[in-house]
């Protein structure tokens, strides 16, 4: 049962971060073949038209020039899209993603079979915009979900590293992709 919540968990974190109506590939994504060797955010590097974020010692370098009212929406919409998640607002969940990116319909079918067998809650910590343009953003956070199996109780709490890329649609910021690492210590399921 343990392996079957940890696989779950980790089911639900690339379903979470991969239904979406692109046809872009990615190379990251297990179940196209296409696994890119290494383990991290930064293996997608930081180049202009990628997703990813440099660090300076320990910390993450935000990006310079963020307006403060775009900084406050963009952080606006984050925390709207956790706090809808935790609450099981499918329809506030689903209002927080990019119409362009997601098969919305789909998203709702998935949030509704797992909101059936288990409870989730995500918790973030250290929000960094870390690229910023008129037209996109990217915010890294340390993230942790901790998955509760409503039949068995067995819990599971991964952590890792996302970052959240939001596009400017209709004058407001909507997720447009994520891209989540996981810490490999202390994700093991607990009774």
């Amino acid at each position: 049962m343990k392996k079957k919540l940890a696989a779950a968990s980790i089911a639900l974190a690339l379903v979470l971060g991969a239904c979406n109506n692109s046809e872009d590939t990615n190379p990251n994504d297990v179940d196209n073949g296409e696994a890119t060797p290494g383990n991290g955010v930064i293996d997608h590097g930081v180049d202009d038209n990628k997703v990813g974020f440099s660090m300076s010692g320990d910390q993450v370098e935000e990006a310079a020039g963020v307006p403060g009212e775009e900084r406050e929406a963009i952080l606006a919409t984050f925390n709207k899209y956790i706090e809808t998640f935790n609450n099981q607002d499918i329809d506030g969940y689903l209002a927080t993603l990019s119409n362009e990116k997601y098969d919305l319909e789909e998203e709702r079918v998935v949030l509704e079979d797992i909101f059936k067998s288990a409870s989730v809650k995500r918790e973030a910590d250290n929000e960094t915009i870390v690229k910023y343009n008129e037209k996109e953003a990217q915010l890294f956070t340390t993230i942790k979900t901790t998955f509760t199996d409503l039949k068995s109780g067995v819990e599971n709490a991964p952590e890792g590293r996302q970052v959240t890329v939001f596009s400017k649609e209709g004058g407001q910021w909507k997720v447009f992709s994520i891209y989540f690492i996981g810490d490999e210590s202390g994700n093991e399921p607990k009774n």
